[in-house]
């Protein structure tokens, strides 16, 4: 077969400090998190699929989301995310009906849902899936 027929694809995204996105996602997220032999870190999601991160010195954080982790207990998983650090009450607008742990309940319309940043302002999410 000819033509476009990629044997793989992977994502990526951007951070304006290597060593700090090293540290987050590996240390404080406690994924797993290898050196690119250019400077850059491959970050190894938990059912194996792989995500480069990039540095860019004019780094603009997403406006979007990056990056979803689904989890069994969201409540949890906010409380062991703050304890570690992480910041989950960054939307505080009421249309976002978010309660004191910073997670948007679904009520069946969608799933409980909390968002937080990487130490370059990139948005993440954790989910109950």
């Amino acid at each position: 077969m000819t033509g476009f027929t990629p044997t793989d694809a992977f994502s990526g995204f951007s951070v304006d400090d290597i060593a700090a996105a090293k540290t987050f996602y590996g240390q404080t997220l406690g994924l797993d998190v290898e050196d690119n032999p250019m400077g850059m870190l491959d970050l190894v999601l938990p059912a194996g699929a792989h995500v480069l991160i990039y540095p860019k010195p004019n780094h603009e954080p997403a406006s979007f989301t990056i990056l979803n982790f689904s989890v069994d207990d969201i409540d949890a998983a906010i409380d062991d995310l703050n304890t570690r650090g992480v910041e989950t009450k960054i939307y505080r607008d009421p249309d976002f009906g978010t309660d004191e742990k910073g997670i948007a309940r679904g009520n069946g319309h969608g799933p409980d849902i909390a968002w937080f940043r990487d130490p370059a302002g990139n948005v993440l999410s954790v989910l109950q899936g």
